[in-house]
């Protein structure tokens, strides 16, 4: 018989969710994944995610000086968003304090709360095999492997042994991802691949992700999150570089389909490997993150969200054409403006999204979430 804690739960979970999607964003502070007690995140990926990292190996990068960071933070701090990230509002959810950037040589990670290795700019395949398909990184070297290296060296700080790493992370969630999308992007931005051709890096792309995975299942990792790809083609920047007077290139959205397919391709691969890790692995729970989906949420329900529906796909940082964006000069750049009221925007810089839209995306994906994570709700 279900105890009356869990029944509580059950009746409450539906509606702190719909406080999380109807009220102000920051009704995240319901905290509904207390229920599955973790007491650790491990984050790993690209800038979708990054709480520092990069800005301590590369100063120079944009994320390190306001106007990022301005809504929440009142000041940069890595982050790619003029605020919190998915992984920010998934950690307040958990009751967990924000997830420190590994090379934060100050931070206390003894205390167990977990750690971010995500780096902006990373890729899922190592530097040097990017190399040989005439791809590089602008921003940075480290890739997956070398995240996974980091998190390694975390773990031999903490644990004694196996056995005892294992036990430490039987109440954490781990978050690969997203990666994989910079793999693609900076082989299509450089005009090096077609649509196509990255296409067909996506088996090799996902097969660096799902190894990533067996690696961490290997410590004991009892929960791992994949997420998957947003839909691309909806994006400020694709828009501008690959604009076209074609209009069967574009959705309803006024997306292009084009590479929102490309995101397709790779997240159906992705949730096959996730198929086969379950069966390979019975006894831990792995779920596909899909961002693809919960963007699309925010997308067709803005108007209902408070969005401006006349700049849905304009940056609110940013300058020029008629997505307000322009690669040759991007947020943070001298004589760059931003909007008044970047919650009204789901784009932050053209690139990356908004806080607003980061809350909005992870109330739905903890919708979609929690029934599967196996917390007792």
């Amino acid at each position: 018989m279900a105890s009356i804690t869990q029944v509580l739960s059950q009746l409450l979970l539906p509606i702190s969710l719909f406080l999380l999607l109807h009220l102000p964003y920051r009704c995240i502070a319901l905290k509904p994944l207390e229920a599955c007690k973790f007491n650790a995140i491990y984050q790993l990926g690209d800038s979708l995610s990054d709480t520092g990292n990069l800005i301590i190996e590369n100063p120079a990068f944009p994320s390190s000086k306001l106007p990022y960071g301005e809504t929440f933070f009142k000041k940069p701090t890595g982050r790619c968003s003029d605020g919190l990230l998915i992984i920010d509002y998934f950690a307040l959810a958990a009751g967990i304090p924000l997830l420190d950037p590994y090379l934060n040589k100050g931070a206390l990670f003894g205390k167990g709360r977990g750690v971010n290795f995500a780096v902006a700019g990373s890729t899922a395949l190592p530097v040097n095999v990017l190399a040989q398909m005439n791809i590089s990184s602008p921003f940075t070297n480290i890739s997956l492997n070398l995240q996974l290296d980091w998190m390694d060296t975390h773990f031999e700080s903490i644990c004694l042994n196996a056995k005892d790493c294992e036990n430490k992370l039987k109440s954490s969630l781990f978050i690969v991802g997203e990666i994989g999308g910079n793999d693609y992007d900076f082989g299509l931005f450089l005009g090096k691949k077609t649509i196509k051709e990255a296409m067909n890096m996506v088996p090799q792309v996902v097969q660096a992700i799902k190894d990533a995975v067996q690696k961490i299942l290997a410590y004991g990792a009892p929960r791992v999150i994949v997420p998957g790809n947003f839909p691309n083609g909806c994006l400020p920047y694709y828009l501008t570089a690959f604009q076209t007077n074609d209009s069967s290139a574009y959705n309803e959205y006024h997306c292009l389909k084009g590479f929102n397919e490309l995101s397709i391709y790779h997240n159906d691969h992705l949730q096959k490997a996730i198929e086969e890790l379950k069966e390979e692995h019975p006894n831990a729970t792995i779920l596909y993150g899909d961002y693809y989906s919960a963007f699309l949420w925010v997308l067709h329900h803005a108007s209902n969200l408070g969005f401006d529906t006349s700049s849905l796909q304009k940056s609110c940082c940013g300058i020029g054409g008629d997505y307000n964006f322009s690669s040759a000069k991007i947020c943070g750049a001298s004589g760059v403006p931003v909007c008044s009221n970047p919650d009204q925007h789901i784009s932050w810089d053209g690139i990356h999204l908004t806080q607003k839209t980061h809350n909005y995306m992870s109330a739905w994906l903890i919708r979609n979430l929690l029934p599967q994570l196996g917390c007792g709700v």
